[in-house]
């Protein structure tokens, strides 16, 4: 990448940033989280899930019906999870029997399916653990996880970027960083600690913020790599375009669907 590429990719995201991320909070604190943040939550499932089946190079006839069973799924997931079986097993059956009479001969069946109920359990299942969050614990804790999640990548970029000389992951994802990975924990405690002390959570102290964060930019790290393998074995650079110097929507949000539950569990466990 040239100097100058580099330097408008960097203005990109910090536009697109600063125009997107004071309207989500607002978006956040003063709306109820029914309808309006599950609704937020499921365009994204829907849009990153649209991403992951056309990275893997699946034909219309799967994506379509794919994003419209996953998306139906996450919602009641959401709203009614005493039928997660039943949901799950229903949409299953509507992607294994659309397979099944399609005109295509049978041979390649799980190269298509296989796609399609991997892409909604990485992203409809990890992603409404942010729902289950929000209406147990409170909208403090959703701006906990995602300040954590944004610190933790901007200090994993900028730190690999100027300092990184120990490759993390190679076969994975070459750019990557072990001191980019330490900046990770350390964005992810600095973000916990400054949302802690702003919206003066209770029950939770400043050395626990900082605990909290560590493991919300290890999850970081982890969600991250997890979505590069899948992008490496597609053959692809980016799950997306649709937002300008970011990627796509699932490029975004791959630390926040290892980190949310991750959360979750803290909270619900510790």
């Amino acid at each position: 990448m040239s100097e100058k590429t580099a330097s408008d990719f960097n203005w990109k995201r910090i536009v697109v940033a600063a125009a997107i991320l004071p309207v989500l909070a607002v978006y956040l604190y003063y709306l109820p989280p029914m309808p309006y943040f599950l609704a937020l939550l499921t365009v994204v499932c829907v849009m990153a899930m649209n991403e992951f089946y056309t990275m893997y190079g699946l034909r219309n006839r799967f994506i379509i019906p794919g994003v419209l069973i996953g998306g139906g799924i996450f919602y009641i997931i959401c709203l009614h999870s005493e039928f997660f079986l039943e949901a799950l097993f229903l949409g299953f059956l509507a992607l294994f029997l659309l397979r099944l009479f399609d005109r295509q001969t049978p041979e390649g069946s799980m190269s298509e399916i296989g796609p399609l109920g991997t892409g909604f359990f990485y992203i409809g299942i990890f992603l409404s653990f942010q729902w289950f969050l929000r209406i147990d614990a409170g909208v403090e804790y959703i701006f906990l996880l995602y300040v954590s999640v944004w610190f933790a990548d901007s200090m994993a970029y900028y730190i690999g970027k100027y300092l990184g000389k120990h490759k993390l992951f190679p076969s994975v994802s070459p750019n990557k960083t072990m001191e980019g990975a330490f900046g990770s924990l350390l964005g992810g405690s600095a973000g916990a600690v400054m949302i802690t002390i702003v919206m003066n959570i209770q029950g939770l102290s400043a050395s626990g913020a900082a605990a909290t964060g560590v493991a919300l930019g290890l999850a970081t790290v982890l969600g991250d790599l997890i979505e590069s393998m899948f992008k490496r074995d597609a053959g692809v650079k980016d799950s997306g375009n649709l937002i300008p110097g970011h990627g796509g929507f699932l490029d975004k949000i791959d630390g926040f669907l290892v980190a949310g539950p991750a959360l979750y569990f803290i909270v619900r466990f510790l």
